[in-house]
């Protein structure tokens, strides 16, 4: 059976004496489990000495986690075993390690995949991956702040109206996406304010019309819906109209740095059949208040996806 491992970590600005008793105590992952901001509703069991966890959903699957060795502000190992989508078990273990005033926590899982998915090895590595530094930038907001600041609301089924729009198109690497749609939409918004202003409406947002995490490309547009196309727009803008259709919806409230848990669940929702996705139209990102006036914990960001 071909074997996976995955390794991340992030600094937390606390020491390992703080972080310890949320790791080793698995009744306090519920605040920041990247599984279960996906389905808050799944049926969840927790032991009463903290040691033992088992979940039962539509969209996470069914499971259970079980803390076998501890070392006191060190080290946790846990073995965990999937039921569905399919039988699999795994080997995952944080590492708390004293950096300066605070810790590097370090989370692995050796873990293997059934013979017939040998193909998504790598593939698989990744996602797992994503989800552990979501889980892990989670458990850093919730050690430093007392809250995970990141809430999910799901909207479902919701009408989307044609909308005409001005963007530009780039491409980037999945690490560079920050900066690159920073720069993008300074450029943007500096054109709407000065050449569009009378003829902007609605929010800005984002085309993904491709995102190859295995790669790590992404090609991008950063689009602000208009009324009327201006006579005359830069070289590296383009326009386009987005036809009417049904969207389904995901919304995020809290800092930008949080937008994967609003992403993931809206793919795990997808391969849980909760929509069915209309591929030719790639899926959208909106941000429905500006970060530079809004407080990052009321940030607001939609997920759209098209369906049939």
């Amino acid at each position: 059976m071909p074997k996976m491992k995955v390794i991340k970590s992030i600094y937390i600005d606390a020491a390992p004496e703080k972080i310890y008793p949320i790791i080793n105590n698995l009744s306090n992952w519920e605040q920041w489990s990247p599984w279960v901001i996906a389905e808050p509703t799944a049926q969840l069991n927790v032991a009463k000495d903290g040691k033992y966890h088992e979940w039962d959903g539509e969209i996470i699957g069914v499971g259970n986690l079980k803390i076998q060795e501890e070392v006191e502000n060190e080290s946790v190992s846990m073995a965990l075993t999937f039921l569905k989508p399919w039988k699999s078990r795994a080997i995952t273990r944080f590492t708390l390690e004293k950096k300066g005033k605070g810790t590097e926590v370090i989370w692995t899982m050796d873990s293997s995949l059934p013979f017939f998915l040998f193909w998504m090895k790598k593939q698989m590595e990744i996602f797992v991956g994503m989800d552990y530094d979501r889980g892990l930038t989670m458990l850093k907001d919730l050690v430093e702040t007392g809250s995970s600041n990141s809430t999910l609301t799901f909207k479902g089924v919701k009408s989307f109206y044609a909308t005409k729009y001005i963007g530009i198109k780039s491409q980037c690497t999945s690490s560079n996406l920050g900066q690159s749609m920073e720069k993008d939409f300074t450029q943007l918004m500096g054109f709407i304010r000065e050449k569009a202003g009378e003829n902007a409406h609605g929010n800005p947002f984002s085309i993904y019309h491709e995102f190859d995490v295995t790669e790590g490309k992404v090609i991008y547009s950063a689009c602000h819906p208009i009324t009327e196309i201006p006579a005359e727009i830069p070289e590296n803008f383009y326009t386009g109209e987005l036809p009417k259709m049904k969207v389904y919806t995901v919304s995020h409230t809290g800092p930008y740095r949080h937008i994967g848990n609003a992403w993931s669940t809206a793919m795990m929702h997808q391969r849980a059949k909760k929509f069915k996705a209309a591929k030719k139209i790639p899926p959208m990102e909106v941000m429905l208040n500006s970060p530079k006036d809004t407080p990052e914990k009321e940030l607001i960001a939609e997920i759209l996806f098209a369906v049939k």
